[in-house]
């Protein structure tokens, strides 16, 4: 009997402990999405580019290069919410902004959700030690799990100016 009290004393414990460390996390902790991604193979100047944290927010814009011309772009902000939560929004393509809300945040990946979004549904970017970084989106689309990943690896995000 008293095996099974320190179990459970234990177990809530480690909830609580672990409750609380997800409670304390800020943008700030996310210095490493900050600086120049180029995206594993796309074409040339596809990937993003995300400012440093600073004052409970980080900024960045998405774009895909295709044929020489830009097809795609995101507009993209990180931020700390007035309830101390933390969310992603994102404005695709001159399209209206959708904010998901931070659900898990280690010190390698962080995961943002919105259930009621078309798609995706879930936000997630993963950074690797080789400096290389997995964002990934995934969600229903007619009743099927979808799942698209988008990898890149870090460059330096000074802009080769020579004429090409």
């Amino acid at each position: 009997m008293k095996q099974a009290i320190a179990l459970a004393v234990l177990l809530t414990a480690s909830f609580w402990t672990t409750a609380s460390a997800e409670e304390a996390w800020s943008v700030a902790d996310l210095g490493w999405l900050a600086g120049c991604w180029e995206s594993v193979g796309g074409e040339v100047g596809s990937g993003e580019q995300w400012t440093f944290p600073a004052g409970g927010t980080l900024f960045g814009v998405s774009r895909t290069i295709h044929d020489s011309k830009t097809i795609g772009y995101e507009f993209l902000q990180i931020r700390e919410t007035d309830d101390g939560g933390i969310e992603f929004v994102a404005q695709p393509s001159g399209q209206a902004a959708a904010a998901f809300a931070m659900v898990r945040m280690s010190a390698d990946e962080v995961v943002f959700e919105n259930p009621d979004h078309d798609f995706p549904q879930r936000i997630i970017y993963s950074v690797a030690a080789d400096e290389t970084l997995e964002a990934r989106i995934e969600g229903m689309v007619e009743g099927e799990n979808r799942t698209v990943e988008f990898p890149m690896k870090r460059i330096d995000c000074t802009p080769d100016t020579k004429e090409k």
